[in-house]
């Protein structure tokens, strides 16, 4: 049987995932968690990285690399065991940054208390999901700025893997810059970046993923500088596989000092209101935008742009928000990369539960992972940009009420680096607009009262 065929009716996988409903098989839904893996297994380092400089505990590294991984593989599978959808989740980016520079070394709030703000606000995100609240703002949402959503994720994941690659720079002058082509980083990206696209030209089943093997193999055996550690801070050549038993696995370490080390009665003081709203309010429509233009991507919306199973997808946001806060992590949430995944054929929640699965692998295979460099995973990320930016033509770009805040969601979210961002600024400017040229009555009133919190919270922000 070809691959392209559905799953055969009898399958147990088939039955509970829904392979022949979406046309998918097993291979290609191991394949595309597998992409999804390597697209954002970044995080089991970057991470630890960050939040160290917050949480001072015996080997914070480790413990920080374990419990990102545990909190990585129980919000991957919850989304594809009980929401069944092939949408990876992990500790956010940008929130890390916020809880660990902003929150702990900026106001001073202690790291546990801290992590209580972020589990609360996970049981936020629970309770309006059940009760049906982000769904309803989700519908509220109108179809040009949910193609545009898909749109200034996919921007967002290709300004991602330009400056992942180093072939996008910060410049004081003009704020972004060329990066050097001749560093080998930067032209192996692009390199990679040429080949996965003819593999893809070519339908080369798995190209994204044979992409990313390829480069990475191919920087090994040039013995290129891709990979953290050298000498005064300089990248070095793939070191090798270091440890224990084969020199691939490493020895995993239970997080004691993090686990359950939560403050939820310190984070339910009057002071700290602000923050556990901050940690709502941020991944709330980061994590909603980024679900909904995921599922538009993957072909999940109705004709009336809703999901199925909504509430299901959003409540197990918010329970792995729950659960990497008591493992001693910022907040998990769903992420972008998983539309690597998607653009693999990835349609079913055995997607998710692989990415899972590997997630958990990775606490005894972290020294493998560790061997996946950006320059390999940023083509991956630019091409998979590439394919959403094709929702774009789904915009009545005649319409200015429609296209203007359209334009302003897909552009502010690589130029704020925040999906979060975007989607705000196109919510207030489709209300604005669509009030003030007198077509008020074609925005729902739930989109009214969304648009005047966050003009409100700007605003709050700005005086603050």
């Amino acid at each position: 049987m070809s691959e392209s065929a559905p799953a055969p009716a009898a399958s147990g996988l088939d039955r509970y995932f829904g392979l022949g409903q979406h046309g998918s098989t097993v291979p290609r839904e191991l394949r595309a968690g597998l992409t999804t893996f390597l697209s954002m297994s970044y995080i089991l380092f970057v991470n630890p990285q960050v939040l160290s400089a917050a949480i001072p505990v015996p080997n914070a590294s480790l413990q920080l690399l374990m419990t990102t991984a545990i909190a990585a593989a129980f919000g991957s599978l919850i989304m594809g065991l009980v929401a069944r959808y092939p949408f990876a989740q992990a500790p956010g980016m940008g929130l890390n940054a916020f809880f660990a520079y902003t929150v702990v070394q900026g106001l001073g709030v202690p790291w546990q208390t801290a992590l209580g703000a972020v589990f609360i606000s996970g049981v936020l995100f629970v309770l309006l999901s059940v009760l049906g609240a982000r769904q309803a703002i989700v519908q509220a949402i109108p179809r040009s700025l949910k193609f545009a959503i898909t749109a200034g994720i996919g921007a967002f994941l290709a300004f991602l893997g330009l400056k992942n690659a180093g072939v996008v720079v910060g410049n004081p002058a003009t704020l972004l810059a060329l990066g050097d082509l001749t560093l080998p980083p930067v032209w192996l990206a692009l390199v990679g970046l040429i080949l996965t696209a003819v593999l893809m030209t070519r339908r080369v089943t798995g190209a994204i993923l044979w992409g990313i093997l390829l480069v990475t193999l191919l920087g090994i055996v040039l013995r290129l500088p891709l990979y953290a550690g050298g000498a005064n801070g300089a990248l070095q050549a793939f070191p090798g596989f270091g440890g224990q038993f084969l020199g691939i696995f490493g020895t995993p370490v239970w997080p004691g000092d993090l686990v359950g080390q939560l403050d939820l009665g310190g984070a339910l003081g009057l002071g700290l209101l602000s923050v556990v709203f901050t940690f709502f309010f941020v991944d709330f429509f980061d994590a909603t935008g980024t679900l909904t233009g995921l599922s538009q991507r993957a072909g999940f919306l109705d004709e009336r742009g809703n999901m199925p199973r909504a509430r299901r997808l959003f409540a197990m946001d918010g329970l792995a928000a729950m659960f990497g806060a008591f493992m001693g992590t910022s907040t998990t949430t769903a992420y972008v990369e998983s539309a690597s995944g998607i653009g693999e054929g990835g349609r079913t929640g055995l997607t998710a539960v692989t990415v899972g699965v590997l997630f958990l692998l990775s606490m005894f295979l972290w020294p493998l992972a560790g061997a996946i460099p950006s320059a390999a995973t940023a083509p991956a990320l630019i091409l998979v940009g590439a394919l959403m930016m094709d929702s774009v033509r789904h915009i009545d770009w005649d319409d200015l009420s429609d296209s203007v805040p359209a334009f302003l969601t897909i552009i502010a979210m690589p130029l704020t680096f925040s999906i979060a961002n975007g989607v705000s600024l196109g919510v207030i400017g489709f209300c604005a607009i669509k009030l003030l040229s007198g077509r008020g009555k074609q925005v729902s009133p739930i989109l009214y009262g969304i648009g005047a919190l966050l003009l409100a919270r700007y605003i709050w922000l700005s005086e603050g």
